[in-house]
């Protein structure tokens, strides 16, 4: 029989849970009602239970365990892929059906163990690829050839706006020099982007 405990997460204690025909859970270490997303936490902490019925004292873990997955799946993040979902289905009644769980169990120990190395690995792997460093540089620079957009399709923008109460005279049309300013402005914004381009692949 299952050792009671707090859920402390000690290894070799096994929780209790019950399950009443209403569908509540009840956690026999703290004498409370918990819910599905409770015992998601608690797997998460490493603290282990099983789930009985609360009248025929049948274990149902599994069946719960199923449920858990099933409503974190339906919370947006989908961790189990249709292409695997559809090849679990396909093993039920077939002769290496036997074997699958054992070697789906094997897989995942084998994952937890290099958990943290794999973490590591990846948050190097995306540091090297986009430090927040760069990031922020990418931004400023961004901003920066945006403004300078702004202000080449606009060249009047920073010129002093007349005042309400004066007459209002039509802008001269640009001349041939600010046609070929705004031109090398443009030339030079693309040779920018063209540069961050090329930093980012």
């Amino acid at each position: 029989m299952a050792e009671h405990a707090t859920a402390s997460g000690d290894k070799g204690i096994v929780i209790n849970i019950k399950k009443y025909a209403n569908r509540r859970l009840y956690n026999t270490a703290t004498s409370s009602y918990v819910t599905l997303e409770d015992l998601a936490a608690m797997v998460r902490q490493n603290v282990d239970f099983t789930v009985t019925d609360a009248k025929t004292n049948q274990d149902i873990t599994r069946s719960v365990l199923t449920q858990i997955i099933v409503e974190q799946e339906g919370k947006g993040q989908s961790l189990l892929p249709i292409k695997f979902l559809r090849q679990v289905i396909g093993f039920y009644g077939d002769t290496l059906g036997g074997v699958l769980p054992r070697y789906l169990e094997q897989s995942m120990d084998s994952f937890s163990q290099n958990e943290t190395q794999m973490r590591d690995m990846m948050q190097n792997a995306f540091k090297s690829v986009f430090p927040m460093q760069r990031i922020e540089e990418m931004g400023k620079q961004n901003l920066a050839l945006f403004e300078n957009a702004i202000k080449m399709f606009d060249p009047f923008a920073n010129q002093v706006k007349p005042d309400t109460n004066q007459s209002v005279s039509a802008a001269p049309p640009p001349s041939a020099d600010n046609l070929d300013t705004l031109k090398s402005q443009l030339d030079a914004m693309q040779a920018r982007l063209d540069k961050l381009a090329k930093d980012r692949s």
